[in-house]
């Protein structure tokens, strides 16, 4: 636990609301959970008893920038950064994530407040002597890594279920049984949930879990992989143990998030890079349950799941919302993770890769290929002998981050008397893979080799 050391903001804060008359000022929420576990945390939510929301503008407007910005949730800014909230009483009013009706209440106990917490570890109150307000045992749950819903409240939002997917990726975190129970009640409230705030939670599942597996084993032990039927087919899915004695596609699934998420933290990847990588490594073979095929002789194949799995994930981020570029990195990922097995690794082959991948790196496209192949276990696939290969040249090739450069463009087929349209556009490709395959790589080459080949077809 770090020790405390408090903006003297806070602790001026604290000074007034309590000379006010407020009966308790409390750290809630994520930044005491953050605290104790060790993790920075920007976000500091304070809960006031003992005030209604007027008197604490009132009290702190003289002092600071006060913004009542959340005032039908009772909640004051202050300076634009820190959240002061009333405890409040919330009845579920119909289905859904957003079906309350909130009214605030100063009055409240914290154990009554906290009982609606999403989790145990969400619903310790910490007052800034470093005394804490513990009524469910969320220290205690804390040390023991469990997810626990403090009261049957849990099952009022089916949002909590997708967080505490999340949270289990971020700590590492299992969920206790009668939560998970509570997560399968609420299942058929899935539907009432927007994608937008699906998709938040798969972004944070991607960007902060160091143990993904863990969010996608509460997905599976609650039911709710059901809910994405893209991936559950996965769990349904056998592959031949000679090539993946790691089990199922699910079970391969798991272990290369997990290697992906290692490597996106050694290599200190970009968030972009990191979303980009994680998701790829969620859904890289959600096209083998839709080309699943078995011989006669029970030899299990799954020809051509990387170009249908490219478009499967495309429709699978698109519907959740994500932004078009994630989608689309996706699906330039998801079909090129193979690649290395039906190319020689060659210069050709790994300028080609590049330009087939554009705009995403190589480098993009081999984090998650590492992470295909830790992810079958001790037995690496026929043809991964020569997978390092394609890192290396890449290196001496220099184009691990960009694409080759086109040398040739269309106003230098002018000379030759070739004009714009499909004649040239037909040429300039002809260029291109002449350049990809190294017939020539510097201008005054080029120039020649299009002289020779207009030679030639004339």
């Amino acid at each position: 636990m770090n020790d405390l050391h408090f903006d003297p903001k806070i602790i001026r804060i604290n000074e007034l609301l309590r000379d006010a008359g407020a009966t308790d000022v409390l750290f809630v929420g994520g930044f005491v959970r953050d605290h104790i576990l060790g993790i920075p945390s920007k976000d500091m939510d304070l809960e006031i008893y003992g005030l209604d929301y007027q008197q604490i503008a009132d009290t702190l407007r003289p002092y600071f920038r006060v913004d009542q910005v959340g005032q039908s949730f009772s909640v004051v800014k202050i300076d634009n950064e820190i959240d002061l909230a009333i405890p409040r009483r919330e009845r579920k009013t119909g289905v859904g994530h957003k079906a309350f009706e909130v009214v605030a209440d100063s009055s409240m106990t914290f154990q009554e407040a906290a009982s609606r917490r999403d989790f145990t570890i969400n619903a310790i109150g910490m007052r800034l002597d470093g005394t804490f307000c513990d009524p469910f045992d969320g220290l205690g749950d804390l040390k023991r890594g469990i997810l626990r819903a403090p009261t049957e409240a849990f099952c009022e939002d089916p949002l909590r279920v997708l967080r505490g997917m999340q949270f289990a990726a971020r700590f590492g975190f299992s969920m206790e049984p009668r939560t998970v129970d509570f997560c399968r009640r609420v299942l058929p409230e899935f539907k009432t949930l927007s994608c937008e705030r699906l998709y938040t939670e798969w972004e944070k599942w991607a960007l902060k879990g160091k143990y993904p597996e863990k969010g996608l084993d509460v997905l599976r032990e609650t039911g709710w992989l059901e809910c994405f039927p893209e991936l559950f087919a996965m769990t349904q899915t056998e592959q031949d143990p000679e090539v993946h004695p790691e089990g199922n596609v699910w079970e391969h699934t798991r272990k290369v998030c997990i290697s992906a998420a290692k490597i996106a933290e050694k290599a200190n990847f970009s968030v972009q890079d990191r979303l980009c990588l994680m998701f790829s490594a969620l859904v890289h073979d959600i096209g083998k349950p839709a080309t699943w095929k078995k011989d006669e002789n029970g030899k299990i194949s799954m020809p051509g799941h990387a170009e249908v799995g490219a478009r499967m994930a495309f429709d699978f981020f698109l519907n959740l919302r994500a932004p078009l570029i994630v989608s689309k990195t996706v699906r330039s990922l998801v079909a090129a993770h193979g690649w290395h097995f039906h190319h020689p690794a060659s210069p050709a082959s790994v300028r080609h890769l590049s330009v087939a991948l554009s705009p995403v790196s190589f480098r993009l496209w081999h984090a998650l290929v590492s992470a295909d192949r830790d992810g079958c276990g001790l037995h690496a696939p026929q043809g991964e002998i020569h997978y390092e290969n394609w890192a290396q040249i890449a290196e001496e090739l220099g184009i691990c981050d960009h694409q080759p450069p086109q040398i040739i463009f269309g106003r230098d087929l002018f000379r030759f008397g070739v004009q714009p349209g499909k004649p040239m556009g037909a040429l300039l490709r002809k260029i291109r893979k002449a350049q990809l395959d190294g017939e020539f790589m510097e201008y005054t080459d080029g120039i020649k080799w299009v002289e020779e080949f207009l030679k030639n077809e004339l």
